[in-house]
């Protein structure tokens, strides 16, 4: 039988300046979000979660970008959370910012069942001999890997899902809304098909569909692309015109929007867009990394994809299209209104992780060496 265990409290992974700037509820250039335990959680739109009720909370997943916002958030509002993962990442771990106390308080409270959701048997077995009122599934991909979740946990209150907005079919017609058709073809299509299977059973379920999510912590290159880029005094290569609309969503945004939908009948059995109220070209991208960051604005390079060979290599980190979801239904029911702007939440994720010398991937040039040898022969 799995057990459950408190998370042992661990040494600080991260060097941590002081800093009457950087916190760990976020960089706000007016007001700063404060994450606060309470009974009732208050949005700008009037709408009211009771959390008076502890529940037992699992989430698959938790030790990386959304879950470590997430379960900090959940556990702050007095819910019993539990993480299962394979156990590869440390459970908990000090973040940027975060003070002693705040870290001590959640490492204390957070608990681990150990396992690979991809093991069946053990996921029923193992679930169904702990329970849980709610699952908070970050980390699935395919509907084969929740069916077993499901049926370890007849008396499921709920079943909230992280979708994604890439399954919508592409259009011309934007934004995205949620009864828009979708891309069955898509490389999401394992979260289409569990969205079905969350439908087609007797289950209460809310999936949310985020378009580019960013923030501390991001292990997608999105901002720290552009970070890596301004630093070192390079140009910023973009394809095409750099007109192309896309829109980003900042992940503290996002774990509230999870916390906005847990027991509340308004999310049930619907699916939400959740990202920033507004789109961003490309170049616009570029020049608001620079100005969060405190970098000149950059010079851009516009070059067109088919005149180059890149092989496996990504040499832009989005789709090369208009890409953006309306969010109006989330504001509307849920009162989820994003609270950090563009330049806000990149001045977020920079002072609390790039600027402190932290990311996830090394820097690499080769791509746009490529361009902007082309440019130079074009230029001379």
């Amino acid at each position: 039988m799995a057990r459950l265990v408190v998370a042992q409290h661990k040494q600080p992974a991260f060097s941590l300046p002081p800093s009457s700037l950087s916190d760990f509820h976020g960089i706000r250039l007016n007001t700063p979000i404060q994450y606060k335990k309470r009974v009732v959680h208050q949005t700008r739109g009037g709408l009211q979660i009771n959390a008076s009720s502890a529940k037992k909370i699992l989430i698959m997943g938790g030790t990386r970008f959304i879950g470590i916002f997430l379960s900090r958030l959940l556990v702050k509002e007095g819910h019993q959370v539990t993480l299962f993962t394979r156990g590869k990442a440390p459970i908990s771990q000090q973040l940027p910012g975060e003070s002693n106390s705040d870290y001590a308080d959640f490492s204390s409270k957070i608990l681990h069942l150990k396992g690979d959701r991809k093991d069946f048997d053990f996921v029923k077995t193992s679930l169904a001999a702990e329970g849980f009122d709610v699952v908070y599934d970050i980390n699935g991909r395919e509907a084969d890997e929740v069916e077993p979740i499901l049926d370890a946990l007849p008396k499921l209150e709920q079943y909230i899902y992280c979708s994604s907005a890439g399954v919508y079919l592409k259009s011309d017609l934007l934004p995205h809304f949620e009864s828009d058709a979708v891309d069955p073809k898509s490389r999401h299509k394992g979260k289409l098909e569990t969205e079905s299977l969350l439908e087609s059973r007797d289950v209460n379920w809310t999936s949310l569909r985020p378009v580019y999510i960013y923030g501390p912590l991001n292990y997608n290159p999105v901002e720290e692309w552009f970070f890596h880029r301004l630093k070192a005094g390079r140009p910023i290569p973009i394809p095409n015109s750099g007109n192309q609309l896309t829109q980003l969503g900042h992940v503290k945004d996002l774990a509230t929007a999870f916390l906005l939908v847990l027991g509340n009948e308004k999310a049930s059995k619907q699916v939400f867009n959740i990202s920033g109220e507004k789109y961003v070209t490309f170049d616009g991208l570029a020049r608001a990394c620079a100005k969060a960051a405190g970098f000149p604005e950059p010079k851009i390079v516009h070059y067109n994809p088919k005149e180059f060979d890149f092989g496996k290599k990504k040499a832009f980190p989005f789709r090369d299209q208009h890409f953006f979801a309306s969010i109006e239904k989330a504001k509307t029911l849920l009162g989820c209104k994003p609270e950090f702007d563009l330049v806000e939440g990149l001045a977020d994720s920079y002072n609390l992780d790039f600027g402190r010398g932290t990311f996830r991937k090394e820097a690499d040039f080769s791509t746009d060496d490529i361009i902007l040898s082309k440019e130079l022969v074009l230029q001379s």
